[in-house]
């Protein structure tokens, strides 16, 4: 255990105390922890205090990451079927399918961010 060391200022002694420093970069929720931290600190800034004086910031984000990686992982394939995108097609057209694939994931990042992110 360290000692406790004190400083005297007129009458009164004051205890040395150094806080630790916190890391010197902030921590990687994920692609869509890290939008939403950005978003409760620029446009939710009581909310995003609150969860980090609670403690909870960590695990909110967290969470927030996986349910959107989850809920890509579930849309996504099922807007690649609606579209009709193929193996045939890759083979026979190449732009297309690229075409096609990033219009589908567009979409289904577009629904993340409402429904996640950006609420």
């Amino acid at each position: 255990m360290a000692e406790l060391t004190y400083t005297k200022v007129g009458d009164c002694y004051i205890p040395d105390l150094i806080l630790d420093e916190g890391p010197a970069t902030e921590k990687f929720y994920g692609k869509y922890g890290d939008l939403r931290r950005t978003y409760l600190q620029k446009h939710k800034p009581k909310l995003w205090m609150v969860l980090v004086n609670t403690g909870r910031a960590d695990d909110h984000l967290t969470s927030i990451d996986r349910a959107a990686e989850l809920r890509m992982d579930t849309l996504l394939p099922q807007m690649i079927k609606a579209a009709g995108v193929t193996e045939e097609l890759k083979a026979r057209d190449q732009m297309a399918w690229v075409g096609l694939m990033n219009c589908c994931k567009a979409q289904v990042e577009e629904i993340i961010f409402s429904e996640l992110v950006y609420s």
